[in-house]
C-alpha cells in the first residue's frame, strides 16, 4: 500500500444546515476584533479541539 503524503493545507465543507449560523461572516468579524486571520484561528480551534477530545480518550 502507498504511504499518504501529509498535506500542509486543509479546505473544509461547510453543510447547508451550519451556514445558517454564519460560521464564515463570524470569523471573519472575530478575526478583524482579535487582528488574527481567519487561518489562525480556525487552526487555534482545531487545536483546542484535538486537545479537549484526546484527554477523553
Amino acid at each position: 500500500m502507498a504511504k499518504k503524503e501529509i498535506l500542509d493545507k486543509l479546505s473544509i465543507y461547510i453543510p447547508q444546515k451550519k451556514m445558517e449560523e454564519k460560521p464564515v461572516e463570524r470569523l471573519i468579524r472575530l478575526s478583524e476584533k482579535r487582528d488574527r486571520s481567519i487561518n489562525y484561528l480556525v487552526v487555534d480551534a482545531i487545536l483546542q479541539y484535538l486537545n479537549r477530545e484526546e484527554k477523553k480518550a
